[in-house]
């Protein structure tokens, strides 16, 4: 026989459960944050606002983006991870707060691979790396050149400790057998204004951060990071076949939720971003600027990211980064 108080605790515990699944049936019901754990201006902030506006249309609800960039994007994951698990928070993910910062940051407070739900995967997109109109550095043999004869004195920007930007210089030093001098930002943006300033040398960025300015002839792409040649500018050289073959990069982005997020309203926030990049005008952007649209399942998304937590722990490890 089934004890008063058991049956009791039943009860309370059914009814605590009933209003998250009805929640979970009408959400939502209000906008949305969605952090982006860079500054505003760089290529993750410009995929952000592009899936943000395609999403807000198919759940009914604006997505409201929500820029930071300190500490190299740790004090925005660790603002989402601590956020209610109700599907009203998202986090921009990708591989810098997520798989490398854990790797180079010694005060980390959470464990990003465990501190979320991933909820999929948007997209992946090369780097390039480009240097001012004016610059003196032809390609990318002319630049390493000045590097290797000229140890410490080339500086080069990124969007921040452990981003990609950050990640993909180190491993072309780390290859090219260079030291250089690395200048972090808060954001690719800040630090394509310093370096169309002249105070930084070059830079690995993403594409959809810079793509703006090197159509505007303010910036000049030496090569790419991905092994082949992109569809976007054919007549630019992979760093692979410039000279470096063990080298490539890339860049992705996906969503992620705060642990225990209902299943159902990821399932519908993963329908809705899947929906948005794999069709339409946001597709179209997306492969305009280089990156290319994915849409994954979370299983799918956790197990990439485990596996470069794994890749970058191993470049962190050889080149010694630490950020205190």
């Amino acid at each position: 026989m089934i004890s008063r108080r058991i049956f009791c605790s039943a009860l309370v515990a059914g009814a605590a459960f009933a209003p998250s699944l009805a929640e979970a049936q009408k959400y939502p019901t209000r906008s949305i944050r969605l952090l982006v754990p860079y500054a505003a201006g760089g290529g993750t902030d410009a995929i952000a606002r592009l899936v943000a506006n395609g999403v807000s249309e198919k759940i009914g609800q604006i997505l409201v983006i929500e820029n930071n960039g300190a500490a190299g994007g740790n004090v925005a994951t660790q603002q989402a991870a601590s956020a209610a698990p109700d599907g009203y928070t998202v986090l921009m993910a990708n591989q810098g707060p997520m798989v490398v910062n854990p790797h180079i940051f010694k005060n980390m407070k959470v464990d990003p691979l465990t501190a979320f739900d991933p909820v999929t995967l948007i997209a992946a997109a090369p780097l390039v790396l480009v240097v001012p109109n004016d610059s003196k550095f032809k390609s990318i043999r002319e630049l390493i050149d000045y590097a290797q004869k000229n140890p410490g004195k080339l500086t080069y920007g990124s969007a921040g400790n452990g981003s990609a930007s950050h990640l993909a210089t180190v491993l072309l030093g780390h290859i090219a057998k260079v030291d250089m001098l690395h200048v972090p930002y808060r954001g690719a943006g800040p630090a394509l204004n310093d370096l169309l300033g002249g105070r930084t040398d070059f830079m690995i960025t993403t594409l959809p951060s810079v793509i703006g300015l090197i159509d505007g002839s303010q910036m000049r792409p030496l090569a790419v990071t991905t092994k082949a040649r992109t569809k976007k500018f054919p007549d630019v050289p992979s760093i692979s076949e410039s000279g470096w073959d063990a080298y490539e990069a890339t860049a992705w982005y996906g969503f992620v939720v705060p642990k225990g997020t209902p299943k159902e309203i990821n399932a519908k926030l993963r329908d809705a971003t899947i929906e948005t990049i794999t069709k339409g005008i946001v597709r179209e952007r997306l492969e305009g600027e280089g990156a290319e649209p994915i849409g994954n399942t979370p299983e799918e998304f956790a197990a990439m990211m485990k596996a470069e937590s794994a890749r970058w722990a191993d470049v962190v490890k050889q080149a010694a980064i630490k950020v205190e």
